[in-house]
């Protein structure tokens, strides 16, 4: 070919061997890389150099888990990337895409709902635990199976919590025992233990098999050793009732906790089991979220007493430093989202009605929308939109960018859980009552009136409309099968045969 016979590229009045020329041309965006590219039949070739396009594509976060030989043609490929992403883009502001009830009948009333990569979990009153898969519209949810103890004869408690990673499903039910489970190893749960209290929070590992659970003045960590048995890896004794509890995700060597008790947040370590974060008397916590390095927690102050209203504060875990202290709202902030958010960037949701993004660089807010007259419950971001849900039922998607709201959807309880990627959002409606009156003459009769359940809707924002997956199951028949009883239906063409 061509490029072979390269050795010498010409630059200017000078010839520079191929590899030298390709390190020069290594600093060139796309833009730069066309114009070289128009300029001779050798630029060209460099200019067009797999090398270089496929540094770009991972440049730009694009099939970062490929290799160079993936590819044929790594300039087509960035580019069939780009415009995928100009589609999901549009998909998203305009809601374009197929949505999805994820339900449950025999379940009785949604009590928790959790998701990781498209993956829901749910516990309902009776006790029940169950999945689903909407990355390839499994919507005929497996349950997990409760581990039932001799005497388990009676009906089951409710859900209190649950949680899931890639690897781990867990559930804590209101008789203080928790449930874990492998995705891999089939429904029966791999691990149980028990606390004595009803249990008050609880917290999974983002990777990895980790578990935390508050419940009465204990937080116990439980995680596997290096055979496999699960085991208690630590139990702390703290003051006051937990609030709030999340694992450090990233963490080498022993798990790192961080509790929010009322008014103190601790940093619970295996070397240092009582250090505290952050205490004023009097200020509770509202909310908390953890990322690898900074703890970010809502406080409320009593404004007419200290002429200081709500805030955001964030800490540094190495040093125990507050970095920040963000936002002044006479209202409580009711949710806060660090870990999933783009670097720099934090989202608050807030009882005054409002979703606050700040730039943790600066103190002050870049945006603050106005929605949900009940206050906000539960919000998310990323580079350039917002999805928040509110008291009232409201899910509402805004582009951030430009402060304005693309489009809303209405259920009937407060949301409680948002989760969304780059083509699919799960949102969870879940009611505060979970023994409506009237809703069912005796308590083992299932059928809670509907309207009482609550509800999880799974969006999908597919690009690639002609996937099998994207399309809903019923759609899914092919008339390749001629042959069929056709019940006497005259179709239309071109199909008169099913």
């Amino acid at each position: 070919s061509f490029q072979n016979e390269i050795n010498e590229v010409p630059f200017f009045d000078i010839q520079l061997p191929y590899e030298l020329a390709l390190k020069i041309f290594q600093y060139l965006g796309k833009t730069e890389l066309g114009r070289c590219a128009q300029v001779s039949r050798t630029w060209k070739v460099l200019a067009e150099d797999e090398v270089l396009w496929y540094r770009l594509c991972q440049q730009e976060g694009y099939l970062l888990d490929t290799s160079i030989s993936d590819h044929s043609c790594w300039k087509l490929a960035l580019k069939n990337c780009r415009a995928r992403e100009r589609t999901l883009k549009t998909n998203w502001k305009n809601r374009i895409g197929a949505v999805s009830q994820l339900q449950y009948e025999l379940g009785k009333i949604l009590c928790d709902v959790h998701s990781c990569d498209g993956v829901v979990i749910a516990g309902y009153t009776s006790g029940e635990v169950r999945l689903w898969d909407t990355r390839t519209w499994d919507y005929t949810a497996p349950i997990l199976e409760p581990m039932h103890g001799p005497g388990d004869a009676g009906p089951q408690p409710h859900v209190s919590f649950v949680r899931i990673n890639s690897s781990l499903a867990v559930a804590a039910y209101e008789d203080g025992t928790v449930s874990i489970w492998n995705l891999m190893f089939g429904r029966e749960p791999i691990h149980r233990y028990q606390h004595n209290q009803r249990i008050q929070a609880l917290a999974l590992a983002s990777e990895g098999a980790t578990v935390a659970t508050a419940s009465g003045f204990e937080v116990k960590v439980e995680s596997p050793d290096d055979r496999g048995f699960w085991q208690t890896t630590e139990t702390f004794e703290i003051q006051k009732l937990v609030n709030f509890l999340n694992l450090v995700p990233d963490v080498t060597g022993s798990p790192v906790t961080v509790a929010a008790a009322e008014d103190i947040v601790y940093l619970l370590k295996a070397e240092d089991p009582g250090k505290i974060l952050h205490s004023v008397y009097g200020q509770p916590v509202t909310c908390l979220d953890v990322s690898a390095h900074e703890a970010a927690f809502g406080v409320k102050t009593f404004g007419w007493l200290l002429n200081e209203p709500n805030q955001i504060l964030l800490y540094n875990l190495e040093t125990s430093q507050c970095l920040k202290k963000m936002g002044n709202s006479i209202g409580d902030f009711t949710c806060v989202n660090l870990q999933n958010s783009p670097p720099n960037m934090l989202v608050t949701g807030n009882k005054d009605r409002r979703v606050r993004v700040f730039d943790l660089r600066k103190s002050e807010s870049l945006c603050s929308l106005y929605a949900h007259q009940l206050g906000v419950s539960a919000v998310q971001m990323d580079d350039w939109k917002i999805v928040s849900g509110g008291e009232e039922g409201l899910v509402c998607v805004w582009d951030q960018r430009m402060g304005t709201k693309l489009w809303e959807m209405h259920a009937r309880h407060p949301v409680r859980h948002v989760w969304f990627n780059s083509h699919s959002l799960i949102t969870a409606n879940i009611p505060h009552e979970k023994t409506p009156r009237g809703a069912s003459i005796m308590d083992d009769d299932l059928t809670a009136h509907r309207k009482y359940r609550g509800i999880i809707y799974a969006y999908e924002f597919s690009v690639d409309q002609l996937a099998v997956e994207s399309i809903l199951p019923i759609c899914r028949s092919s008339y390749d099968g001629v042959t069929g009883y056709n019940y006497n239906i005259g179709l239309a063409v071109p199909y008169d045969n099913i």
